[in-house]
């Protein structure tokens, strides 16, 4: 996956690198969605109409010139109206997305917003959601009802769109693709929680909390070497890193890995950099509880930190949000692994820790990773360990796996789960400690 780097890449580029990673995640199809960078000159990129988003290439985007007239092969996506009339009111938006990702759909034709504060992160990148009457697609009246709203609340930067789907506007492409993505992971999420139960939100005091107890000054350590057994390792997350994110275990706003180096040394993800895109020179070195220098490490360090030193076994760790397992973080459901005999071998019994503990108080999370391999953490994410990288994103797939096959399973009947028996004959057939 090349990676995005906005100051460098053409508009045509980054138009096709975006489509195609939304294609790719499932959040459009072939014929829907559409989206547009406007540059310096006032000259408009966009999506071309009718053609296929799953083989876009730079040549097949379109330019349209501020005297209205169009260069490139192909017209310009009939949604054109409302991406022009969009950057008319926000005259700091460089970067549009619409497009039809099916849990943001959902919450369209039902006529309702998705509650951001279901977890921190989404509240801070997609800030209060606005709504659009329906109208014609590709109409100058969508396009003016859809400026209504932007026009209406200035710090609206993302509109659902009444039974069609949302459009959503940036700084530049990556801002508006990251509070795309995670709009639509939040939509994810509450529906998930809906599904099982009723979703426990956040309030704005908790989120602000949260914020604060976020650690933001880290000693740091000179005379940083990068032997080769270590090289490898930051070789190994980024591998891992966009294979959860090809998988939908994670997205470019959250996610954090880490593996033990030599002792309690580890390396670790930063925060800031989209995950999609994230390099071998992005990860960070921790050294007696001190990171390299110029660098800033993951704001969960202090819990990797603590848990490799309180846990000698354990050798990786993943922190993220896939979407079903979210949907127990947030709906206060327990989480029964008791499924299959793989999910409960795996895992074993999970547990939930309170909102923020693994910032306010590491020391309960790990505890609980004394006894199990896996901890969720409520309204936040997931904590998966392993005694080996791969290993650990083995129980994250699992995990991921059962969450889904027990909300789908909501829909059939009653869980009938492997009994206490049972599982005494798996700790002992598979000597599981």
């Amino acid at each position: 996956m090349k990676q995005l780097d906005t100051k460098l890449m053409h508009p045509a580029e980054q138009i096709r690198v975006v489509i195609s990673r939304i294609y790719r995640s499932g959040m459009t199809t072939t014929s829907g969605g559409n989206i547009s960078i406007k540059d310096e000159n006032g000259d408009i990129w966009i999506t071309p109409g009718s053609i296929d988003k799953g083989s876009l290439t730079t040549k097949d985007i379109v330019c349209v010139k501020p005297d209205g007239s169009v260069v490139g092969p192909h017209k310009p996506s009939s949604e054109y109206p409302f991406h022009k009339a969009i950057y008319e009111i926000r005259p700091h938006a460089t970067a549009i997305i619409h497009a039809h990702p099916p849990a943001l759909v959902s919450f369209s034709i039902t006529k309702q917003i998705p509650n951001t504060n279901i977890i921190p992160q989404a509240k801070n990148i997609c800030g209060t959601i606005g709504f659009a009457p329906y109208d014609v697609p590709g109409s100058e009246n969508l396009g003016k009802k859809i400026a209504s709203e932007f026009r209406k609340h200035y710090e609206y930067n993302a509109v659902i769109m009444e039974n069609h789907g949302v459009v959503l506007c940036g700084e530049d492409m990556m801002d508006a693709y990251q509070r795309f993505e995670t709009l639509e992971f939040c939509a994810r999420t509450v529906i998930n929680a809906r599904i099982l139960g009723e979703p426990t939100y956040l309030t704005d005091a908790q989120i602000e909390q949260h914020e604060r107890s976020l650690p933001v000054d880290f000693p740091v350590f000179m005379n940083v070497s990068y032997p080769s057994d270590e090289r490898a390792i930051r070789a190994d997350i980024v591998a891992i890193v966009r294979r959860a994110c090809d998988q939908g275990l994670m997205i470019s706003s959250y996610g954090t890995v880490s593996v033990r180096w030599r002792g309690n040394d580890f390396l670790i993800t930063p925060p800031g950099v989209p995950r999609w895109d994230i390099e071998p020179h992005n990860i960070v070195q921790v050294r007696s509880g001190m990171v390299e220098t110029g660098k800033i490490p993951s704001r969960s360090v202090a819990l990797h930190q603590a848990i490799y030193q309180s846990n000698p076994k354990i050798n990786s760790i993943i922190l993220t949000q896939p979407p079903h397992l979210m949907g127990f973080c947030t709906s206060g459901t327990k989480f029964n692994v008791r499924t299959i005999p793989e999910s409960w071998i795996l895992l074993k019994d999970v547990s939930t820790a309170p909102f923020g503990s693994q910032y306010e108080s590491t020391h309960q999370v790990v505890d609980m990773l004394k006894h199990v391999p896996a901890v969720l953490l409520a309204n936040d994410s997931v904590v998966v360990t392993g005694d080996s990288l791969l290993h650990t994103f083995d129980r994250l797939e699992v995990a991921e796996f059962s969450a889904k096959s027990l909300i789908m399973a909501s829909a059939i009947g009653k869980l009938s789960p492997i009994s206490d028996r049972e599982v005494e004959d798996l700790r002992v057939a598979f000597r599981v400690e």
